[in-house]
């Protein structure tokens, strides 16, 4: 199997394996394939986990060498287990996951994020989200917050002072090396959500680094509305509360706080008190929710059920 274009430096010592876990796939997806294929640095193969087979439409999608295509049933998808079957799929030095409406931003993404791994300590790099341009004012600042325009690295040594964000990585556009992604066992097999972040957090624990590449971007943002905040974030907490040996001692709360605060204080600056409104209304329905998954253990579970955005997971 070949690769999707040799870069000008030549072909890198370390082979990229991009894994795309997909359902019902659009235009998006489209314009990622396109994207991927326009990459200066040579991509090994391109792996597509794609739920429901009736849903993949394979002659709308470019058609390139590279791209397998694995169906499975929605009853067996899983947001950690079948990233997870991929990378055991994978022969690639680096396990790059993309979600399906992640678009890259330019030619040089995937280049960036390998240059990464230049660093030893380096197990994990993330690249930079950008909203798209029909992206709310609220969600734009929530992206510019997250995602800023400085690159970082983050160790151990920064729990302390960064808290949760240490272990922030985000895999609608994350690298990891592969050898210490299977020596740290992988991805939960079995999660709602967050599976990202908690083997983020194994990263972080067992003394290596993660990176965050502020040139390596991908255009990516939602739109949600208070209701889907709250299904989002109940599910969150429910990954929380079933990792308490991660997050216990670094809760969201103190971060959640200061991007309200920060987002409020930004609307002002802009004059736009109506979107002040829509902020606590959202804010209110995150915490709301988060509120709920951190206990959904006492909850009765057609409430639990209710409140999920992952339904099936059930």
């Amino acid at each position: 199997m070949g690769v999707l274009r040799r870069g000008g430096n030549g072909v890198s010592e370390r082979t990229v394996s991009v894994i795309i876990p997909v359902y019902r796939p659009d235009e998006k997806f489209v314009n990622l394939l396109r994207g991927l294929k326009k990459q200066t640095y040579p991509i090994l193969e391109i792996i597509v986990m794609n739920t429901e087979k009736r849903y993949y439409q394979e002659e709308q999608y470019p058609r390139l060498e590279q791209l397998e295509v694995f169906h499975i049933t929605k009853k067996t998808f899983d947001h950690g287990g079948t990233r997870d079957e991929a990378a055991r799929k994978a022969r690639g030095d680096i396990l790059l996951f993309m979600t399906q409406d992640a678009v890259p931003a330019d030619a040089r993404l995937v280049e960036r994020l390998v240059k990464a791994f230049d660093a030893e300590e380096v197990a994990a790099a993330y690249a930079r989200q950008l909203p798209a341009p029909d992206c709310r004012l609220i969600e734009r600042y929530t992206r510019a917050f997250n995602y800023p325009k400085q690159s970082s690295v983050r160790t151990k040594s920064d729990v302390a002072k960064y808290g949760i964000k240490t272990y922030f990585c985000s895999n609608v556009c994350a690298a990891y090396r592969r050898q210490v992604y299977h020596d740290l066992g992988g991805f939960e097999k079995r999660t709602i959500f967050n599976e990202d972040m908690i083997f983020a957090a194994k990263i972080i624990q067992n003394g290596y680094a993660i990176a965050y590449c502020a040139d390596a971007a991908v255009i990516h943002s939602h739109n949600y509305s208070g209701k889907q905040q709250f299904h989002r974030n109940f599910d969150l907490a429910v990954s929380q509360a079933d990792h308490p040996e991660i997050f216990s001692s670094v809760p969201s709360e103190r971060e959640g706080i200061r991007l309200v605060k920060s987002t409020a204080l930004f609307l002002l600056r802009k004059k736009k008190p109506l979107e002040v409104f829509r902020l606590f209304y959202v804010s209110v329905c995150k915490y709301a929710g988060y509120f709920l998954g951190k206990r959904y253990r006492a909850l009765p579970m057609f409430l639990v059920k209710k409140f999920s955005m992952n339904r099936g997971y059930w």
